[in-house]
């Protein structure tokens, strides 16, 4: 069984397109380290009358902790070695929870902020799933113990409590699981009835053991189906855990019960021959490293990853695993003299916990440094002294294209950018996925002006305000900022792949902002939003539609946001949305710090969905909007440099810098009614 799981999580994360579902190899882990630890716990249980939590954990350090903690400082050294700088804090950031198992809280936490949609994982994200497990083995045994001594040997107190909690996990992770995807896919609150299945299990299994072989046969079989069929029916648009956990946990389930009977032409007859008995030995070692190394490795030999290449370096991580298992996994924890005594267990559980602690800590006390040349021309002042700031902008853009090392002027850093933006989201005032209230003071420029302007769209809107803002200040307008992540500012129903579901949320924040712009009639609402190559509208029977007729749905529904903003005192302005390089351009310039010109992005590619963009804008024109097309302020006919002069371009993959911003005030000041 171990060796079915291990392969759906190593094939679904190779990039193998029909098993994107493999993800659920992890939740059969889970009902299989349910079974085992329980079983163990119930046979000391019932040998001695009671529980040894120091055998139990000295046990599970020397099991758990000498590969992994190999694995994470290979994996802490690798990224120092070869992943941009810009990631390294993150990563040891990374390594520090994952070596005291709390990193899926980490990225429950990070998987809810919309900047961090785009980023790309951790090399050490597969630490989570031994996390949760390790959070669920805090408590069981703690409960065993005080069953024992409570009420002995009795079977019925443990039944009722693992029962309770697969109802109220269960329940939860339904409920999370609809409303915030990373929160339920990450945390132990909703997968803990995973582990409890196969506790249930354990605890059942004297009784599952008087099976009929022929009942007992058929369900292992239809466990390995439904637990086979959800690797291939399931995708990272399913909605996970939830009920859709149920089929692969209660297929796991289904095998381990019908297997305690030792049926004959049972699942065994495949699940003990020699390849899933040796690909189950090195499971646990192969799910360590396989995701550092195709995390990294393309990184190292600096080529995009592909499925054949993930395949190879999937096969290279069951070579290390095997290695692994002979040299580390299997010597410590077989070594006489750590299991003498419990409490050696856990000092060197413990000592290898603090040093790979202490090691991560050093790498981002020192992080990798970068290439870095020559100043570059202060592009901010370059423009301010300049009689015409466009040209000059252009000018400097396209000398910008062929840069060689990272300038020394660079600014904002490139380590830092990720921390590059506006003012207002550290006072709330840009609301995230799930924020539905608008703090109260969210009045920008000249608070005391005396006409009021309005920048109204998702973090594309809001990448402009420190332009807006400036320009506000200049004018003595009072601006008042209403953005909100991925909410585009056209009236239509998108679905949200970072919350798996219809982003219900920001249908009803635009329709509040629209009414609130429609009843105060402000001089001016600016306008933008992301071009939304990664949101699919959903229509009103709550499907997504697709093919040719869609620009046209966005369009209209463009066109309803106009008629809803129109008054006789408001004028509108949209500003189309600026280029996507594509890629995380501070990364790509870490990585290429030596020759950063490797980094600018292509005119032709950054464009998101043009023919799109093309119908919005004759539509915004046939409203009475001004369109205003900023793409001659970041790219040549040829390129989009990642450096613009001195001046970082994007902080992420599509967003810009506040200095940008800031620094291109002048050009959308000309631009906007007086």
């Amino acid at each position: 069984m171990r060796a079915i799981a291990v392969t759906l999580v190593v094939l679904s994360h190779a990039g193998i397109t029909s098993l994107e579902g493999g993800y659920v190899g992890v939740d059969v882990f889970f009902v299989i380290s349910g079974f085992l630890i329980t079983t163990l716990l119930l046979k000391e249980l019932s040998r001695t009358g009671t529980v040894s939590l120091a055998t139990f954990y000295a046990r599970r350090a020397t099991r758990l902790l000498p590969a992994s903690t190999v694995v994470l400082l290979v994996t802490v050294t690798a990224a120092w070695l070869w992943l941009p700088a810009t990631r390294f804090k993150s990563i040891s950031l990374d390594a520090i929870y994952a070596t005291f198992y709390g990193i899926n809280w980490r990225l429950a936490n990070e998987g809810v902020q919309y900047m961090n949609a785009s980023a790309e994982p951790s090399p050490l994200q597969h630490f989570w799933s031994l996390a949760v497990e390790e959070q669920f083995y805090l408590v069981w045994p703690l409960l065993l113990l005080i069953f024992a001594l409570v009420w002995g040997k009795r079977r019925a107190p443990v039944i009722i409590t693992l029962m309770l909690v697969v109802a109220a996990s269960l329940t939860v992770s339904v409920l999370q699981t609809s409303t915030s995807a990373p929160w339920a896919y990450f945390g132990a609150h909703t997968r803990a009835w995973e582990l409890a299945v196969g506790a249930l299990i354990a605890v059942g299994a004297a009784r599952l053991a008087g099976l009929p072989k022929t009942l007992a046969a058929a369900l292992t079989w239809a466990g390995l189906a439904a637990v086979v069929v959800s690797a291939f029916l399931y995708d990272e648009e399913t909605p996970f855990p939830g009920s859709a956990a149920l089929l692969p946990v209660l297929g796991a389930a289904a095998i381990i019960a019908g297997g305690t009977s030792a049926p004959a032409g049972g699942a065994a007859t495949i699940l003990r021959t020699w390849p899933f008995q040796q690909i189950g030995r090195y499971s646990y070692s192969w799910y360590l490293w396989h995701w550092p190394v195709l995390m990294i490795v393309p990184h190292m030999l600096d080529v995009e990853p592909n499925v054949p290449l993930n395949l190879g370096l999937a096969a290279g991580a069951l070579v290390l695993a095997i290695g692994s298992y002979h040299f580390i996994e299997n010597p410590a924890r077989n070594q006489a003299w750590v299991k003498a005594k419990a409490r050696r267990g856990l000092a060197v559980g413990l000592a290898l916990s603090c040093f790979a602690a202490l090691v991560a800590q050093a790498g981002a006390m020192k992080p990798p440094q970068l290439a870095k040349g020559a100043p570059a021309v202060d592009t901010a002042a370059a423009l301010a002294a300049a009689a015409d700031p466009e040209a000059e902008l252009r000018r400097i853009i396209a000398a910008s294209a062929g840069t060689g090392k990272l300038p020394s002027n660079t600014t904002p850093k490139v380590q830092s950018a990720w921390k590059d933006k506006p003012v207002y989201y550290n006072a709330g005032c840009h609301l995230d996925y799930l924020d539905a209230v608008m703090p109260n003071q969210c009045v920008y420029g000249d608070p005391a002006g005396t006409r009021t302007v309005v920048l109204f769209g998702d973090s594309h809107a809001a990448h402009w305000f420190p332009a807006v803002d400036t320009i506000a200040k200049e004018r003595g307008w009072k601006l008042l900022v209403r953005t909100k992540s991925a909410c585009n500012a056209a009236s239509v129903l998108t679905f949200s792949p970072g919350l798996k579901r219809d982003y219900t949320e920001c249908p009803a924040w635009r329709a509040e902002v629209l009414a609130e712009i429609k009843k105060a009639q402000p001089y001016l609402v600016v306008i933008s939003s992301s071009g939304n190559n990664g949101n699919p509208l959903v229509d009103e029977a709550g499907n997504r539609p697709s093919g040719p007729g869609l620009d046209a749905e966005w369009a209209a529904g463009w066109e309803t946001t106009y008629r809803a903003l129109k008054g006789p005192k408001t004028r509108l302005v949209q500003i189309r949305d600026t280029p996507w390089p594509g890629y995380n351009m501070p990364e790509c310039l870490a990585e290429h710090s030596d020759k950063v010109a490797r980094c600018a992005a292509q005119p032709a590619k950054s464009i998101v969905l043009p023919d799109r963009q093309v119908l919005v804008a004759r539509t915004a024109k046939t409203n009475g909007v001004q369109m205003i097309d900023p793409l001659p302020w970041f790219c040549t006919a040829d390129a989009c440099p990642g450096l613009i002069g001195n001046v970082l371009v994007w902080r992420d993959d599509d967003h810009i810098t506040t200095r940008y911003s800031t620094m291109l005030a002048p050009l959308l000041s000309a631009r906007l009614p007086k």
